[in-house]
């Protein structure tokens, strides 16, 4: 863990011995629940953090856009949720260097004849605030398919019982996650390639 990530943390932690992390715990294998647990990748990122400092660690889940603005508003020390660095969001947060590097695939039923090409004919679920719906949301011109294709979700396991009950074609999530819940629903299958190449990063309240 760099050095520059405990600086940080000892500056923005609050003085009564807690140090906070917003997340939305329904990200395997980064944040998610085993039993009344949330463990995760970005959980033992988090627990090394407060040990090094000597703090104990809290836990706040919520949903992913309240992640953020918990952050942003200075009511939780950092967000740690899979989050994926942009020059959008650093305008409103201070970020650590990447710690991980995210990849983007696409979630779609066996026998589906949905392709990489033909993705902006179909409807598309994502999570609300990720940078999948921030991406698949905007203009044909800017890249993306439109406002009128992206259905946005509380979370990803909604958006992939909307996909296994023919509510939407597809579902644009990170590997990681991706890979779980295909492994927890037959039926399901990836989209050969990637859909987007993304660095993930540790969030804090800006200026802090």
């Amino acid at each position: 863990i760099a050095l520059v990530m405990v600086l940080a943390l000892s500056a923005c932690a609050k003085s009564n011995g807690t140090l906070t992390m917003a997340t939305e715990a329904t990200f395997p294998p980064y944040e998610y629940y085993d039993g009344e647990v949330i463990v995760g990748i970005d959980v033992e990122i988090a627990v090394a953090l407060a040990d090094k400092l000597g703090m104990e660690l809290v836990i706040d889940d919520m949903e992913f856009d309240s992640a953020l603005m918990a952050v942003q508003e200075g009511r939780s020390d950092m967000v740690l949720a899979g989050l994926t660095y942009t020059e959008e969001r650093d305008l409103v947060m201070d970020f650590t260097d990447s710690y991980a590097k995210g990849i983007q695939v696409v979630i779609v039923k066996e026998g589906s004849d949905v392709t990489m090409d033909n993705l902006g004919d179909m409807m598309i679920g994502t999570q609300l605030g990720t940078t999948g719906y921030i991406y698949a949301s905007d203009t044909v011109e800017n890249g993306g398919y439109g406002e009128d294709h992206v259905i946005a979700y509380d979370n990803g396991i909604t958006a992939v019982q909307a996909l296994m009950n023919d509510q939407i074609d597809a579902v644009i999530i990170d590997n990681a996650p991706a890979q779980a819940f295909v492994e927890a629903n037959p039926g399901l299958t990836l989209l050969d390639g990637e859909w987007a190449l993304e660095n993930y990063a540790i969030g804090f309240t800006k200026g802090n």
